[in-house]
């Protein structure tokens, strides 16, 4: 069950409206429940094996709080992290490992004898194997008391908003709010409508109308030309994060609708001035997870200097095999790992930007803003051709055709009308970075509201494509 679906829409309408009877035991087990329905849509299988990890990382919650003895306490963890990263390193990358044996085994003359599983990804196993993680190590720090009722540490799993593409929220942040009854808050509801027809503008007008284009390219780098490719890489990270950023824009709205706060997981990551900026802004949740439960234990900056700078490139390194089980994907994460250290080193203070306005407070940006926000998402488009490409090789065909093709013809771009969409994103986006939901308006008359959010339904029955295009990040 996908949030730009029919289905989905009924399911939410039906939650909502059996949702605020007496207590919150029975919010509880709906939200348990509806989690199930949820992501057994898919395939009742992947639901049982939730319920499995689930249930042990409830126990070994229990089991924490209880042992004093520190090896034993020590051994408990270890069965979180085996159960949890087990299940996800054999479903995500037991191919891809098997698959690389063989490859460099090969360049040695051996050929060893290996089978590979035709394995069906669970959808969005990296998510919450993420987010149970992260309550068994804080029970285990003593950061977090464990939970005594399974319904509600259910619940904290469970919940179906932020299920299976977050944002990962720590359990410190989230279980607390199922220790309460939720109210109906009419205050909040009317933002958490506006962002989630924001979400579903940018997922359904923004990102499927993009997605075409990236494929013609990207799918047959034989046949495209240099100027194509580059089009396409523009679009395509464009299509990424509208795509990512309109489902969590639908989570965080469809939370708030049932009396539940997620974090943001979005701040207009694009308007950065460096790369250091931008991982402040791009999927923050996952970024505050590596810094916490893996950063922060490596060591932090709070080493020596050689060792920091390998801490840094650890935590990217890491990050590209989280998103996929391919060398692109650790391509990826070690040229962020890099681009973000040399931003770093030559301009420390970049790390600080995240804290101030994206692109600046005025509404015009001045010249040097506007060439930092420019070299930024060029160096993340760069990024971004190891991330969409098929393989390593595929990705330096598409760098060289781009850098053959600019030097040596004009351009010469296809389906260009899909930039509209691009200049509205940027546009709304730039006038609205002061809010966290770009759809809020409150500083207009009601009338111009209302007209814009009709606008925006309106386009997006017009323009939406009649087919379904997957959320990009449900693979992961």
């Amino acid at each position: 069950m996908v949030f730009t679906s029919l289905a989905f829409i009924v399911f939410f309408i039906i939650v909502f409206a059996i949702y605020w009877l007496p207590d919150k035991e029975w919010q509880n087990r709906l939200v348990v429940a509806s989690g199930l329905v949820f992501y057994g849509w898919w395939d009742w299988r992947f639901a049982v094996l939730l319920l499995v990890t689930t249930g042990i990382d409830y126990g070994v919650g229990l089991a924490l709080e209880r042992e004093d003895d520190e090896r034993r306490r020590r051994a408990w963890l270890m069965l979180s992290l085996v159960t949890n990263l087990g299940v996800l390193g054999f479903f995500k990358y037991f191919n891809f490992f098997a698959d690389s044996l063989v490859r460099f085994s090969a360049l040695f003359g051996v050929h060893p004898s290996m089978f590979t599983l035709e394995i069906l990804l669970p959808m969005g196993i990296s998510f919450y194997t993420f987010q149970a993680l992260s309550y068994t190590i804080d029970v285990y720090r003593r950061e977090l008391d464990a939970v005594h009722d399974p319904i509600r540490y259910f619940s904290f799993i469970l919940f179906f908003p932020h299920l299976v593409a977050g944002p990962i929220v720590r359990a410190k942040d989230l279980l607390g709010q199922f220790n309460r009854r939720r109210i109906f808050n009419p205050d909040t509801a009317p933002d958490a409508l506006r962002q989630i027809l924001w979400g579903f503008f940018i997922k359904v007008v923004i990102a499927d109308n993009l997605a075409p284009v990236v494929s013609a390219a990207y799918d047959h780098i034989a046949v495209a030309s240099g100027w194509q490719l580059l089009y396409a890489t523009a679009c395509f990270a464009i299509q990424i994060y509208c795509d990512f950023a309109g489902y969590t824009h639908i989570a965080i709205g469809c939370a708030r609708l049932l009396g539940i706060e997620l974090m943001r997981n979005f701040a207009y990551p694009y308007f950065s001035r460096s790369v250091p900026e931008f991982w402040g802004r791009w999927h923050i949740s996952l970024t505050r997870w590596f810094r916490q439960y893996l950063y922060l234990p490596l060591g932090g900056n709070r080493v020596t200097y050689r060792r920091w700078l390998l801490n840094i490139l650890i935590v990217f390194v890491v990050s590209g095999l989280w998103h996929g089980a391919n060398w692109t994907f650790l391509v990826w994460g070690l040229l962020h790992g890099v681009l973000y250290l040399a931003y770093s080193i030559a301009w420390p203070e970049s790390r600080n930007l995240v804290d101030e306005t994206p692109g600046g407070t005025s509404l015009a940006p001045s010249l040097k803003s506007l060439l930092q926000i420019g070299l930024t998402f060029t160096l993340t488009c760069l990024a971004w051709v190891f991330f969409r490409a098929a393989s390593v090789g595929d990705a330096f065909t598409i760098l060289g055709k781009i850098a053959s093709d600019v030097v040596t013809t004009r351009p010469a771009l296809t389906d260009k009308h899909v930039a509209i969409w691009i200049v509205i994103l940027f546009a709304v986006e730039w006038l609205q970075r002061e809010y966290a939901n770009p759809l809020h308006l409150e500083r207009f008359p009601r009338g111009v509201r209302w007209s814009l959010y009709y606008a925006f339904a309106t386009i997006m029955f017009m323009f939406a494509p009649m087919h379904y295009t997957p959320f990009i990040y449900f693979q992961f």
